[in-house]
């Protein structure tokens, strides 16, 4: 047993169970080991989670990486937002787990920064200057997670038009708004 294995199996719980699920007594159940056996590898429960939001912001991280190499504008918009609704309907647990409010140094070292850092690059070429960057950041990673969070949770899944259309128009709204950044 290893701090890593103990966080992709508390991982894998999330995804089964719900991340709200995952305790210490959980985990053990699945090892089917004592609840005290763990402490060698995690400090608590509230550190399993938090291995378990930095794992699934890192996966994340790359996935957008890869799927962010090559494009620009649009299309960039498309590929990290794609990323992560795929990454929420394939790892509903970790999805959750990835909006874990991290104490600042836990932040800091985490791979949230990359996240920011793909989303600027994406911004590159919609020419914003600072503080519209930030505040573009802002809005791309609201828009994204609130879009994904509601459909994720059903919100969308009860009336017309198709959710495929509302996220084809949601992304061209983004881009023409990015392409038209108010002045202050």
């Amino acid at each position: 047993m290893t701090t890593e294995r103990l966080t992709r199996a508390g991982a894998e719980l999330a995804d089964e169970v719900g991340f709200d699920q995952v305790t210490l007594s959980a985990l053990a159940r699945r090892f089917d080991v004592q609840v005290a056996s763990l402490y060698a590898h995690v400090r608590n429960s509230g550190d399993l989670r938090t291995r378990i939001a930095l794992l699934a912001l890192d996966e994340m991280a790359v996935r957008a990486a890869d799927a962010l190499a090559g494009r620009a504008g649009r299309d960039a918009l498309a590929a990290l937002g794609g990323v992560y609704r795929d990454y929420a309907r394939e790892h509903p647990g970790r999805w959750v787990a990835a909006q874990l409010r991290l104490d600042p140094d836990t932040a800091a070292a985490s791979a949230g920064g990359r996240h920011a850092e793909l989303t600027r690059a994406i911004l590159r070429g919609y020419h914003l200057d600072e503080p519209d960057q930030t505040h573009a950041v802002r809005l791309l990673g609201s828009v994204f997670h609130g879009y994904v969070s509601l459909e994720l949770g059903g919100g969308f899944s009860h009336s017309a038009p198709d959710v495929e259309q509302s996220w084809t128009r949601v992304l061209d709204a983004l881009d023409a708004l990015l392409r038209n950044w108010p002045a202050p």
